[in-house]
């Protein structure tokens, strides 16, 4: 019988052969860091090292690793059960989860879909605005985007990712055709000008009558590069999209929760999506969760001649996962986390600022618990990450971008070791 070795004998020989890391290739993968434990803001590694995490493993970790309450929350509930099939069944955890989101969301964002993974919430989304407009007599099939954009890596997420940035041209003839409009350019904290949205509307008036909706990240275009855009143009585009009447659907899989100062990003341009996705941190990045949002007249214009939305993942509002996001919520708004958040842009405006001196660095951003220097030149990953690891940090850059987005939890000696590896790395170029 095959047994779980134990943390001192990870087999790395064994997973550099046989196991698919993301984004990489199985001929000559990137080196792999085997983990022990985490804890806190430490991940430790085998060989007993201990890095501050940068990334909170890709945004999700907001309270950091082994919360007590988290623990609790998913030990208490397999007591119960770990799993049952949601359709024509329901429980607790997933009744009280859908409250609490409705809750914390936009009064209008009545209905709850809850999925797996982020990808799937976007999928889950582009299938509602779609199926609305079928059930409405329309065809309205495509979906206007926006460049610099990224959605996930199922085939609807990357048809509405950037096409060049967005890691997926590889399958372009194998994806929907969608409309792409010019990224905003106008920054967070500026105006929206008139031709700022000029794309936007030339696109709308040529396609309005085949666009379902549009898609966006509110505020910060996450993995196409890091890019934090104004208020005031989220403002603007939702007032296009009614009147050109289609829908608005925001992901917030990597902004919700906190991230960007507020509790969701479009909360900043105080509008409402008639679909919002949500993932990444919901469950405090525990098990893999997501949910996908919408209004009502989304929800009777599907439901409407007795239609029936056509989803229905295996572990749709897994009992275990929605126990533990319950608790990650509650835990988040019984937190001090907006002085938190305020703390760390602080911080990394303070810290990161000087960065600017050296002339290999092209920007230097920051908003809420985001951080990001972005390089003139790309950046060698292998190279990058045994920089980082041998400076006790786990920071993992993508493209010309090195980035962070610690745990709320961390504390000002743990940030500057992350900011100050930052430094000292571009001081390398």
């Amino acid at each position: 019988m095959f047994r779980l070795k134990s943390l001192s004998m990870i087999d790395v020989n064994f997973d550099k052969k046989h196991i698919w890391h993301p984004y990489t290739s199985m001929q000559n993968p990137l080196p792999v860091y085997p983990v022990a434990k985490a804890d806190g803001v430490y991940i430790e590694l085998e060989n007993g090292s201990r890095l501050v995490d940068g990334m909170a493993s890709w945004w999700c970790m907001i309270h950091g690793y082994n919360r007590p309450e988290l623990n609790q929350a998913l030990t208490s509930q397999l007591d119960n059960m770990a799993h049952v099939m949601f359709g024509g069944l329901t429980h607790a955890p997933a009744i009280e989860l859908a409250k609490l989101l409705v809750q914390i969301t936009h009064p209008s964002l009545q209905k709850v879909f809850i999925s797996d993974s982020g990808s799937v919430a976007v999928e889950v989304a582009i299938k509602m605005a779609k199926q609305y407009w079928i059930n409405q007599g329309q065809q309205k099939h495509k979906v206007l985007c926006l460049r610099g954009a990224y959605h996930g890596d199922t085939f609807a997420a990357m048809s509405v990712c950037d096409p060049v940035t967005g890691m997926h041209h590889l399958f372009e003839g194998s994806m929907p055709k969608n409309y792409f409009a010019e990224r905003p350019v106008c920054r967070f904290g500026e105006p929206c000008r008139e031709e700022d949205l000029s794309n936007i509307k030339s696109l709308l008036d040529i396609h309005k009558h085949e666009i379902a909706a549009l898609i966006l990240e509110p505020i910060v275009q996450g993995a196409g590069g890091m890019w934090f855009y104004s208020a005031e143009y989220l403002t603007k585009v939702r007032a296009l999209c009614d009147e050109y009447d289609i829908l608005l659907i925001a992901d917030e899989i990597a902004t919700g929760f906190g991230r960007t100062g507020r509790m969701f990003a479009c909360e900043h341009a105080d509008i409402a999506p008639d679909i919002l996705c949500l993932g990444k941190a919901l469950t405090g990045g525990y098990m893999s969760l997501a949910a996908t949002l919408c209004n009502e007249k989304v929800s009777d214009g599907i439901s409407k001649n007795e239609g029936v939305f056509m989803h229905g993942p295996t572990f749709m509002g897994n009992p275990l996962a929605c126990a533990v996001a319950i608790t990650s919520i509650n835990l988040l708004l019984d937190s001090p986390w907006q002085e938190s958040v305020s703390n760390i842009q602080n911080q990394l405006t303070k810290e990161l600022q000087s960065c600017l001196d050296n002339p290999a660095v092209n920007d230097v951003r920051v908003l809420g618990a985001i951080g990001v220097v972005e390089m003139e030149e790309a950046i060698d990953l292998t190279f990058a990450q045994e920089f980082f690891v041998n400076k006790g940090v786990w920071i993992r850059p993508f493209g010309k971008l090195l980035y962070i987005m610690p745990p709320y939890i961390i504390n000002k000696e743990e940030l500057s070791k992350l900011t100050q590896a930052i430094s000292a790395f571009t001081k390398l170029a």
